[in-house]
């Protein structure tokens, strides 16, 4: 049976694009040790589990999925490299999050 497009359930998630305070270390390795969320708040990334390349499977998109731990939860952080390799901007950070209703 057909569905057309338009009555396809909605994705309930969203990319929120996020600031996040990094360090470079010696061999290259990007390690985020914070993160600025839409209010403003800061939150310290307490540790870092995991880094992989992974799909972003809630939200849709690929790129660098970190998997941290804030605040005591467990949280993917996602960075999405820049397709234009000659851009000055690298990448963006973002978190898989719900969209709020009407979105």
């Amino acid at each position: 049976m057909y569905t057309p497009r338009s009555e396809w359930p909605r994705n309930p998630y969203k990319k929120q694009y996020v600031p996040v305070r990094v360090r470079f270390r010696e061999d290259g390795e990007m390690e985020p040790y914070a993160l600025l969320w839409t209010d403003g708040a800061e939150y310290d990334i307490d540790r870092v589990k995991d880094v992989r390349n992974a799909p972003a499977l809630k939200a849709g998109g690929m790129g660098v999925r970190y998997t941290v731990e804030v605040c005591g939860q467990e949280r993917f952080l996602f960075f999405e490299h820049n397709a234009n390799y000659r851009s000055e901007r690298v990448g963006k950070w973002f978190l898989e999050v719900k969209k709020k209703d009407g979105e």
